[in-house]
């Protein structure tokens, strides 16, 4: 797909935080992964992805250790926190209801034509 959409605001942290719900991933392991189950409509470039895994990690809402990977190299490993499985919670719903409203925008568009 040559123009794939971008990321919402405010959606990428969403996004690791549910990609490390089911298992600790290294930086590489998150990007790969969000793109996976997005069947390649996601992308996820390291200079958005690393700034916002330190974010997370400034927040208390994934911890970090280092370990060797499947591969034999090291990388840092990032885990979801209790407070970041709260954090998740709260995001979700925020994105819940943006969508919502969303919705209802377009749905009353469809109405007015």
């Amino acid at each position: 797909m040559a123009n794939k959409p971008e990321l919402m605001p405010g959606t990428l942290d969403m996004l690791i935080l549910q990609t490390l719900k089911r298992a600790p991933l290294h930086g590489y392991g998150i990007a790969q992964s969000i793109k996976r189950v997005s069947d390649d409509v996601l992308t996820v470039e390291e200079g958005s992805l690393y700034p916002a895994l330190q974010r997370l990690l400034l927040q208390g809402w994934v911890k970090s250790e280092w370990k060797t990977t499947e591969t034999n190299r090291r990388a840092r490993f990032y885990t979801l926190t209790a407070a970041g499985r709260k954090q998740l919670g709260v995001e979700l719903s925020k994105f819940e209801q943006m969508i919502e409203a969303i919705g209802r925008v377009l749905a009353d568009m469809e109405e007015a034509v």
